[in-house]
């Protein structure tokens, strides 16, 4: 289907996407460029495409100006194709988990998507204040990496409370922390905290386990993506 006119209802549909509030009501968000978009075709989640290229998918495709594609993209130089995709479902726990306790930054919730996927931490638990992990930034800096993980935004107090006695518990600690090394586990719950105030103290007391990322003393701390990384490149090579 070809669509022309920036006032279509389809378009402005599509626009409001772009914001938090609409993507959380219509259970949906955007999704730019070939390579997030052939990811996220691999998980069959793919509502439909929007193109400038005369091509068709095996989902409802719709072929735009570029005054459309400039409207709805998020990006400065526009993208030859953007997907709507369904928002992922939770389901059951499997493996080890990655939980965010009030994460701002998109760049580095993206870096840990990515490094969850390369490293085995399927499951992501994020705090109800943390960044949107729909958003443009974050999708982009996973490299659509999102597409293949269990993702959950809930109250991860309560989320620690009930979590299942297989998994070992674990957060950092710069004083009094362990080197991951030495904590041998069948399951990880990793918590990794806000990138200024770090994990909250009620948190932090709900994680028996606390660790450090050995490194020189001048160094004090590392960004909470880079650690976070390094923490599950740890746990991945045990």
């Amino acid at each position: 289907m070809y669509l022309s006119s920036l006032n279509n209802e389809k378009v402005k549909a599509w626009e409001k996407l772009l914001q938090k509030k609409y993507r959380d009501k219509e259970n949906l968000f955007i999704v730019e460029d070939d390579h997030l978009v052939n990811e996220a075709l691999k998980t069959n989640c793919v509502k439909e495409i929007i193109t400038i290229i005369d091509q068709e998918y095996d989902v409802p495709t719709y072929i735009v100006t570029k005054e459309i594609m400039r409207k709805i993209s998020s990006q400065v130089t526009i993208p030859n194709i953007i997907a709507i995709c369904y928002k992922k479902e939770f389901h059951n726990l499997e493996g080890n988990i990655i939980i965010l306790d009030d994460i701002q930054d998109p760049g580095n919730l993206g870096t840990i998507l990515r490094s969850a996927v390369a490293f085995n931490f399927p499951n992501i638990i994020l705090s109800n204040n943390s960044v949107d992990i729909y958003n443009p930034k974050v999708i982009r800096a996973s490299e659509g990496m999102i597409f293949h993980l269990n993702i959950l935004r809930c109250d991860i107090k309560e989320f620690l409370n009930n979590l299942n006695e297989d998994y070992v518990k674990v957060t950092t600690s710069v004083k009094n922390g362990t080197n991951i090394k030495d904590i041998k586990a069948k399951k990880y719950a990793i918590v990794l905290g806000n990138e200024g105030a770090g994990v909250k103290d009620e948190i932090s007391a709900l994680c028996p386990k606390k660790v450090y990322i050995n490194m020189q003393n001048n160094c004090e701390s590392l960004n909470v993506g880079v650690a976070g990384s390094i923490l599950m490149y740890e746990v991945y090579n045990e």
